[in-house]
């Protein structure tokens, strides 16, 4: 006689019992998880700390150096965090400013919205460009030598926009640059200061009628910016340079020997006045073969929008301004007035 047979049902595994302690796993790993959300960093608070990031450093990375400079409890539950919230596609690179005794959320809030430590670095109007090169050194930017040779790169020059130039002497634009950590390099710095320069310049040209030569401008904007740190002498001297060269006379600027004989220390003699240069404007007609400094936005108006005058000459005064003469017997006055104690210099 044969039995009937049916197949033995699942029993069921945990029953109740079960369901409660997944419930209290639950329970716990929330506690676990909210516990490190709500718990402040170890240091102590509202203090800050300078962070670090370099890029394309991983969310565990970024964790293990907030941990090492105290600004969170090292532990898995911020990676989980950084998941959870979203943060962890948000997270930048560079040099921060983070505040020390907050909660890890806050901290991932912090990093994903905060700028980068910007550093001021002013370039002052009338600066040559190896002076300039040597404060970019000074402040650790980049090496001074590498910067003054990209500034005479002609094929660095043509991927800038400046083909035609041998150096870029006179379109380092003089301003205060805000530097973040990642722009280290004459090869980042040096085309900022050009972007500069031609924002600046678009200002400057807008409204000015007819076509303006790039060149001979800041070649003249740079004696300008020389020959005098008075802003209401500026287009003055612009006057009587552009008044000399129309006249066919000779600008007779001592920058520009300055420039040329590279004695930039030493008081300028006679001797050095006679010294021929592409830059001496007392041997040489016309402008000189390239600008001599940085000159700023002023100087660079000043060129455009020269005081109408026919005063032909200008002599310093000793007290940072000058005498404008109209005629060479009145310059000559001034001259004996104003530099007895060095009458090998007459002026301009």
């Amino acid at each position: 006689m044969e039995h009937s047979s049916t197949p033995d049902r699942p029993k069921k595994r945990g029953g109740p019992w079960g369901i409660l302690l997944v419930f209290l796993a639950l329970i716990l790993s929330g506690g676990w998880y909210t516990s490190y959300v709500l718990s402040p960093g170890p240091e102590s608070p509202n203090e800050t700390a300078i962070v670090s990031i370099p890029r394309g450093t991983s969310v565990r990375g970024i964790s293990e150096i907030l941990a090492r400079e105290g600004i969170i409890n090292p532990d898995v539950r911020f990676l989980l965090l950084a998941k959870l919230s979203g943060y962890s596609s948000r997270l930048q690179a560079g040099e921060f400013r983070l505040r020390t005794g907050i909660k890890p959320l806050e901290v991932l809030r912090e990093l994903a919205s905060a700028r980068s430590i910007e550093y001021p670095i002013t370039i002052p109007e009338g600066l040559r460009a190896a002076e300039i090169a040597q404060i970019f050194g000074d402040y650790g930017w980049c090496n001074p030598k590498s910067f003054l040779n990209l500034v005479n790169d002609k094929a660095f020059l043509a991927k800038l926009g400046f083909p035609h130039l041998d150096s870029l002497e006179g379109y380092l634009y003089p301003d205060t640059y805000l530097f973040t950590r990642d722009i280290t390099g004459a090869e980042k710095i040096i085309p900022i200061m050009v972007k500069r320069f031609n924002e600046v310049w678009s200002e400057v040209t807008a409204g000015v009628p007819g076509p303006v030569d790039l060149e001979k401008t800041v070649i003249l904007a740079s004696i300008v910016e020389k020959e005098t740190g008075t802003p209401e002498e500026r287009p003055l001297i612009a006057a009587v340079f552009q008044n000399r060269l129309q006249s066919g006379m000779r600008l007779q600027s001592d920058p520009t020997v300055i420039y040329g004989t590279k004695k930039f220390s030493a008081p300028i003699s006679k001797s050095d006045l006679l010294t021929e240069t592409p830059y001496n404007t007392y041997t040489l007609p016309g402008l000189p073969v390239g600008p001599i400094c940085s000159p700023g936005k002023d100087a660079l108006l000043a060129v455009l929008h020269p005081t109408p005058t026919d005063t032909l000459y200008f002599v310093s005064k000793n007290d940072g301004t000058h005498h404008f003469s109209k005629s060479l017997i009145e310059h000559n006055r001034a001259v004996e007035k104003y530099q007895r104690k060095n009458s090998d210099k007459k002026g301009k």
